[in-house]
């Protein structure tokens, strides 16, 4: 997995993984009045998408067909040219038993859905905002 077209100054990118199409849609329109939002729909999808594209951000669903978000998230973090991406994971699931499995997999945040987009888009100006913080001072 090698991403090939990082975003240099611009617009800060999200990759946007999402399976059910109209939660998809939301989230990017929302997502889009910010950022350039790319989408996939799977995990699979997505680490095609990220041979392609280096996003800032990562927004993920966990319960996803195939390829699930738990693994695209220790695939990410396994690739020392993606691995410092932050990822926000999404889960319809509770509990302290699926945190600890997104955290020990490599999220940074879990949120649960349903998320307002507008709660969803603060957080992810945030982990942008901390990234380069990090960037900067190492």
């Amino acid at each position: 997995m090698r991403g090939v077209e990082a975003n240099p100054g611009g617009v800060p990118r999200v990759l946007l993984v999402e399976d059910h199409s109209d939660t998809r849609q939301m989230y990017a329109e929302f997502l889009g009045i910010q950022f350039e939002v790319i989408t996939a729909v799977d995990g699979e999808d997505a680490l095609r998408t990220l041979g392609i594209h280096v996003p800032d951000v990562i927004v993920t669903d966990l319960s996803l067909p195939g390829t699930d978000g738990f693994e695209l998230v220790a695939r990410v973090r396994a690739d020392p040219t993606l691995q410092s991406i932050p990822i926000i994971c999404l889960s319809g699931y509770g509990g302290y038993e699926h945190e600890d499995r997104a955290r020990a997999a490599g999220c940074d945040r879990l949120l649960q859905k349903p998320c307002m987009p507008d709660e969803l888009a603060a957080i992810v100006s945030d982990a942008i905002a901390h990234a380069a913080i990090r960037r900067k001072n190492a």
